[in-house]
C-alpha cells in the first residue's frame, strides 16, 4: 500500500529551497599524492633537524657585487665562484649545524676547484640543496613605494627543471615595510596571495617552498608596532596558504624577527625581542609547520645569534623548530677574513664554521655570548630598503 506524505508547511519548503541554493563548502580535490606529501615533509624535517639551519647563498649578481666591493674585490664570475667554493668546501662537520643551502641560479651550475658541481659538493655533506626562484620586486601602483614579487610566469617549468638538477627546496621573498601608511591592506593581500601561489606550484613539482614575507627593519617604529604588523602579515599569509590548499607539513617559514625599526631610539633586549617574536608566531603560525627559519634582516652576526638564542629560551610552548636562514649574518666574518686572497682561505673557512656552529647552538637556545666576539661579528649589516 502506498504511503502518502503529509503536506509540508510553506515555511519548511521555503527553508529547504534556500538551503539548496546556499553556497557549498569548498572541496579540496586531491592534488598531492601521499608519497609526494611524505617526500616534502621528510625534506622539510631534514633541513630543520635539531641544531640545524640554512645558509642563504642566493645573493644575486648585483648584491654579491656590493659584498665584494666592501673588501675591494672585483665582481667577476670567478670571484663569486671562488667565495662560494670557500663556503661549500669547508669541513664536513658543517653539516652538524647547516641542514640546507639556498643557491642562486648561476651558482647551481658552477663547479668547485675539484671539478665537482656545487650541488653535489653540498649533497655529499648530507645537506639539502635549495634554489631562489623569484624574479625580484615590482612596484604596486598607487602605494607609497610598496611592492609585490614577480616570477610566477614559467615557475612550474623552472621548478621541474631545478628538481631534475638536484634541488629539493625553493625560496621566494616578498617584501613589506612599516611606515605611517604602510603596510596597506593591498600590499598584505597581494603578497600573501603571491606567496601561496608560489608555494602551491613548488609542491606540485616536488620542492619544499620556503615562504618569506619579510617586513623590512627600516623606520623608527617600536617593538610593539612591529609585532602588530608581523601578526597581521602572517595571519594573511596562512589564510592564503589555506585557500590555495598548500600542504603545511611540507613548507618552511622565513620571517623577520620582531624587532624595533633601525631608527628607533629605544633599544630592546634580546629577551624582549624573543618574547615579542614568539608571541606573534604563536598567534598566527599553525603547529603543523615544521620549522621557522629567521632571516637576519641586517642585524650584526652577533646580534642575530643572540636574538635567535633568546627566542629559543622564551618560556612559552613553541611547536615548531625555530632556527636560522642567514646570508649576511653567516658570511660577514668570512668575507672580512678572506679579503679576496687565496692565502686567507683557511681563515675565512674557520670564521664561517665558527659562526655556523654558534647559530646551531642558538637554534637550541644554548648560545651564550662572550665578550671575546670579534669586530666583524659586531658590525651592523643593515642596508636601507634592502634588495636581495
Amino acid at each position: 500500500m502506498l504511503s502518502v506524505q503529509p503536506p509540508q508547511p510553506v515555511e519548511l519548503l521555503l527553508l529547504t529551497s534556500l538551503f539548496d541554493k546556499a553556497p557549498k563548502m569548498t572541496h579540496q580535490f586531491p592534488s598531492l599524492t601521499q608519497a609526494l606529501k611524505k617526500e616534502l615533509s621528510d625534506i622539510a624535517q631534514r633541513i630543520v633537524a635539531p641544531g640545524k639551519g640554512i645558509l642563504a647563498a642566493d645573493e644575486s649578481t648585483g648584491t654579491m657585487g656590493k659584498r665584494l666591493e666592501k673588501i675591494n674585490v672585483e665582481n667577476t664570475e670567478e670571484n663569486r665562484r671562488y667565495f662560494r667554493d670557500l663556503l661549500f668546501s669547508t669541513d664536513p662537520s658543517i653539516s652538524d649545524c647547516v641542514g640546507g643551502v639556498i643557491f642562486f641560479h648561476e651558482t647551481l651550475y658552477q663547479k668547485s676547484d675539484s671539478g665537482k658541481l656545487f650541488p653535489q659538493v653540498i649533497k655529499d655533506k648530507g645537506i639539502v640543496v635549495g634554489i631562489k626562484v623569484d624574479k625580484g620586486t615590482a612596484g604596486l601602483t598607487g602605494t607609497d613605494g610598496e611592492t609585490t614579487t614577480q616570477g610566477l610566469d614559467g615557475l612550474a617549468e623552472r621548478c621541474a627543471q631545478y628538481k631534475k638538477d638536484g634541488c629539493d627546496f625553493a625560496k621566494w621573498r616578498c617584501v613589506l615595510k612599516i611606515s605611517e601608511s604602510c603596510p596597506t591592506a593591498l600590499a598584505i593581500a597581494e603578497n600573501a596571495n603571491v606567496l601561496a601561489r608560489y608555494a602551491s606550484i613548488c609542491q606540485q613539482n616536488g620542492l619544499v617552498p620556503i615562504v618569506e614575507p619579510e617586513i623590512l627593519p627600516d623606520g623608527d617604529h617600536d617593538l610593539l608596532r612591529c609585532q602588530y604588523v608581523t601578526e597581521k602579515v602572517l595571519a594573511a599569509v596562512y589564510k592564503a596558504l589555506s585557500d590555495h590548499h598548500v600542504y603545511l607539513e611540507g613548507t618552511l617559514l622565513k620571517p623577520n624577527m620582531v624587532t624595533a625599526g633601525h631608527s628607533c631610539t629605544k633599544k630592546f633586549t634580546p629577551q624582549e625581542v624573543g618574547m615579542a617574536t614568539v608571541t606573534a608566531l604563536r598567534r598566527t603560525v599553525p603547529a603543523s609547520v615544521p620549522g621557522i627559519c629567521f632571516l637576519s634582516g641586517g642585524q650584526s652576526e652577533e646580534e642575530a645569534s643572540t636574538n635567535l638564542s633568546a627566542i629559543n629560551q622564551v618560556p612559552l610552548h613553541r611547536p615548531w623548530k625555530l632556527t636560522f636562514s642567514y646570508g649576511r649574518a653567516l658570511q660577514a666574518s668570512a668575507l672580512a677574513a678572506w679579503q679576496g686572497k687565496a692565502a686567507n682561505k683557511a681563515a675565512a673557512q674557520e670564521a664561517f664554521c665558527s659562526r655556523a656552529k654558534i647559530n646551531g647552538l642558538a637554534s637550541k637556545g644554548e648560545y651564550k655570548p662572550s665578550s671575546a666576539a670579534d669586530k666583524a661579528s659586531m658590525q651592523s649589516l643593515y642596508t636601507a630598503s634592502y634588495v636581495y
